[in-house]
């Protein structure tokens, strides 16, 4: 493969690091880090949790879509996607157009839960049945990407050294 330079997108779970990731893997490749959700809640002066509230998932989705076609494509950058923004297909297209780079941070649903204990603030993840399916719906969705990189029990600096080992780089 050859090497590229592309924006990174990083894909997973709740819980499995993205952002923190991202924003060490940014620094490291000297690159502007996008974290998605921050961006929505900017532009739309309010969080997430009340996005859905208010509007509801669908409303979301597109808002969602909305800021992913807001990145410019044109600037290397890592962005830590939401956990449900691969699953649509029109942001699957974004990326793909984009050529961008897709990595899962693949967690073990037992880390993330670990790691998500006491989170109630997140409007899909309220009811421990509810996290588990909602993970098994997406799960097929994150094994597309075209890396993976395993973060059960590393510390983010590991995860990111992980991620520069991968032949892209």
């Amino acid at each position: 493969m050859s090497k590229r330079k592309k924006i990174i997108y990083l894909v997973g779970f709740m819980g499995s690091g993205k952002t923190t990731v991202g924003a060490l893997l940014a620094e490291q490749l000297g690159r502007p880090f996008v974290d998605l959700d921050r961006v929505i809640e900017e532009n739309q002066g309010t969080t997430i949790p009340e996005i859905f509230e208010a509007e509801g998932e669908p409303h979301f989705r597109k808002v969602e879509h909305a800021a992913l076609q807001g990145i410019d494509r044109n600037e290397l950058a890592v962005v830590a996607l939401g956990g449900g923004t691969i699953i649509q297909p029109e942001n699957r297209e974004l990326i793909r157009e984009a050529e961008g780079i897709t990595i899962w941070l693949e967690t073990s649903l037992e880390v993330l839960r670990s790691r998500c204990a006491g989170i109630n603030h997140r409007p899909l993840f309220r009811d421990p049945n509810g996290f588990d399916r909602l993970f098994q719906e997406r799960l097929p969705e994150y094994e597309k990407s075209e890396f993976r990189v395993a973060t059960d029990h590393l510390p983010a600096r590991q995860v990111v050294n992980s991620i520069l080992r991968l032949p892209i780089f």
